[in-house]
């Protein structure tokens, strides 16, 4: 199933592929991978235990989403490792590696949703015309329960931050 017209890039509607998660329902499952010594796995298993944020990004190479990253690697850098916090994108891993070093993200894990695109299609954020993830914010409690969701409407637009981090602290 899709969703047509659940978003706009650049004021164009956009085709989400899935199904919308809603804050309440068990978190969608996915197969994220990341380049650490090498390739690596991120799974929803592996976040459980403790609050989690997802940020969301169609490319770190892009303005927003480079501004996005910035500003939760600046506000989580206070909650250590109470939280977990990961941005998710189709970028290759080794690309994340290199934007994250360059820009010195230290308090949030990248995670590729490249090969195939579970993350993408389970939890809707797969733009079906750009092949690309959409803008999107979730925040899930240490069980893997959706608390808070955000599916930034214009994709060229910023998440609200201070939501996302409230229901992030709501949970410590």
């Amino acid at each position: 199933m899709s969703r047509s017209g659940a978003i706009t890039f650049k004021g164009n509607p956009m085709t989400l592929a899935g199904e919308a998660v809603s804050a309440g329902q068990a978190a969608p499952d996915f197969k994220l991978h990341f380049f650490q010594d090498g390739m690596q796995e991120l799974t929803l298993a592996d976040l459980k235990g403790k609050p989690t944020i997802l940020s969301v990004v169609p490319s770190l190479d892009t303005g927003v989403c480079a501004i996005q990253t910035k500003k939760f690697n600046e506000s989580l850098g206070s909650l250590g490792d109470s939280v977990n916090a990961v941005t998710v994108s189709l970028d290759l891993p080794f690309a994340m590696n290199r934007f994250c070093g360059a820009e010195n993200i230290t308090n949030l894990q990248s995670a590729s949703d490249y090969q195939d695109r579970t993350f993408g299609n389970n939890w809707g954020t797969l733009i079906e015309e750009l092949k690309i993830l959409t803008r999107a914010i979730f925040v899930l409690d240490a069980e893997g329960k959706v608390t808070y969701v955000e599916y930034v409407p214009e994709v060229t637009s910023e998440p609200n931050y201070d939501a996302a981090i409230e229901a992030l602290n709501a949970l410590r």
